[in-house]
């Protein structure tokens, strides 16, 4: 009698994936950051200008590109978050004047140390701030018409209490208030690095961006910002806190908006009542150039310091070249229109090449 004997055969190791794939699944990811379209241009702009215009290589310029970057970027991290979050704000602008002129007036009219003025202006911005995002998620009626609103609100207040308290549209210069040398160096001052000085507005941008970063890619509030602007309806249904998300988001511009009023206002020892009208547009444009998307749930903080980079390459490199600076506005718009394109080109490339 005779007995078969069976071999089950080796178990097979997976195979390794080809160097095609590898690179495609690369390239996929690369093409999938929201800000490689603001990187790309970038670069090119930077060449542009570096090639037309001698004295855009100077270290002096490149400073000058820095620090007028800043004055948008600290501003567009928050903006961008925001529209992340799937919302907009048009108040952001003209709120960076309602702090700077609140800091000044209460301090100069009260005899008071700058820092008290500072720390009232940051209750008044960041009241500001919820006041916008309780009424949006409160109300459902969209961010657009509600911060709209509060930008005309704010206009107004800013023209009329200033012109009722000091006479004038501007305020009057705090230079010689108890703290102010102190409130300059943190908010105007700068920084010598030896080969070049920069403000220190460059160093408080980069932070903000690197925090606004960390936040995103590795919390799980960046997580939630990102499902409330992708679809919020299912972010609640699996137990994303969306209205206080949304809210967090609108202070958080409040707060950035804050920042920069007071470094306006510490730089210059008084401000016009009609700081800031329009730069909300800038900073959403900011946002967009560096990939954020309008319907929201996508986007960087990374993305918004390129579009800012680029606008201040822009203005600086205009003046460099000796060029009519009205151009700039032509810019702009051509600007908008092409990244709007190029970052809905990327992603959908990217998605198809997963």
């Amino acid at each position: 009698m005779s007995s078969t004997v069976t071999t089950s055969p080796p178990p097979q190791s997976p195979s390794a994936p080809e160097p095609a794939q590898v690179r495609r699944s690369m390239l996929s990811r690369v093409l999938a950051r929201p800000e490689i379209g603001a990187l790309a241009a970038a670069i090119a702009i930077f060449i542009f200008f570096f090639a037309v215009a001698p004295p855009f290589r100077t270290l002096p310029a490149f400073s000058t590109v820095l620090y007028a970057s800043s004055t948008i970027g600290i501003v567009a991290v928050g903006v961008a978050l925001l529209m992340i979050g799937g919302e907009f704000d048009l108040s952001a602008g003209v709120a960076v004047a309602t702090a700077a002129l609140a800091s000044a007036m209460i301090s100069y009219q009260f005899s008071l140390n700058a820092w008290v003025g500072v720390f009232i202006s940051l209750v008044i911005a960041l009241a500001i701030g919820f006041v916008n995002g309780y009424l949006v998620v409160r109300t459902g009626i969209p961010s657009f018409l509600i911060t709209l609103s509060t930008f005309f609100v704010l206009q107004g207040v800013n023209l009329g209490v200033t012109k009722l308290v000091t006479g004038t549209v501007a305020t009057t210069n705090i230079d010689r208030l108890d703290g102010f040398d102190s409130a300059r160096a943190v908010f105007a001052g700068n920084i010598d690095l030896g080969v070049i000085t920069i403000e220190i507005t460059v160093v408080w941008w980069i932070l903000f961006v690197a925090v606004a970063t960390w936040v995103l890619l590795r919390t799980r509030t960046g997580n939630w910002i990102f499902a409330s602007g992708g679809n919020a309806a299912s972010a609640r249904a699996v137990g994303v806190p969306v209205p206080k998300v949304k809210i967090g988001l609108f202070m958080g511009v409040a707060f950035l908006a804050w920042f920069l009023g007071q470094h306006l206002l510490f730089n210059f020892s008084s401000v016009q009542a009609g700081l800031g009208v329009g730069n909300e547009f800038i900073y959403i444009i900011a946002a967009v150039v560096g990939g954020a998307l309008l319907t929201g749930g996508y986007g960087s903080a990374v993305g918004s310091a390129l579009g800012a980079f680029i606008f201040g390459m822009v203005t600086q490199g205009i003046v460099f070249a000796g060029w009519d600076p009205n151009w700039f506005k032509a810019f702009l718009g051509a600007m908008l229109l092409l990244a709007v394109l190029v970052n809905l080109y990327v992603k959908n490339y990217a998605s198809q090449r997963r």
